[in-house]
């Protein structure tokens, strides 16, 4: 079967607090959905249309997997405190076998 990810590329944070708060209820409910963190930060390269702003890679075992952790209401309360702090564009896809 293949694995499901969660992509958030970000535009821009507006308020950097509340990004943080956010962060503090994502992880463990990310976790919590069977999610492995593989990447996050600020890009280290972008190009065309990138923009070098926080990236976040989460894998999980799959595509179902992924949907159900968004739609948790712990990931769902994390996304709440969020409200309008950043501009980011979210997809989850499945993986390639």
């Amino acid at each position: 079967m293949a694995k499901g990810y969660w992509v958030s590329a970000y535009r821009t944070v507006h308020k950097a607090d509340q990004l943080v708060e956010y962060s503090k209820l994502a992880t463990p409910a990310i976790k919590a959905g069977g999610g492995k963190i593989l990447a996050r930060g600020v890009a280290s390269f972008a190009h065309g249309a990138g923009i070098a702003e926080r990236t976040v890679l989460v894998e999980f075992d799959s595509l179902a997997q992924a949907i159900a952790a968004f739609e948790s209401e712990a990931y769902q309360a994390a996304l709440k405190v969020l409200g309008d702090a950043v501009e980011r564009d979210f997809r989850i896809v499945e993986g390639a076998d």
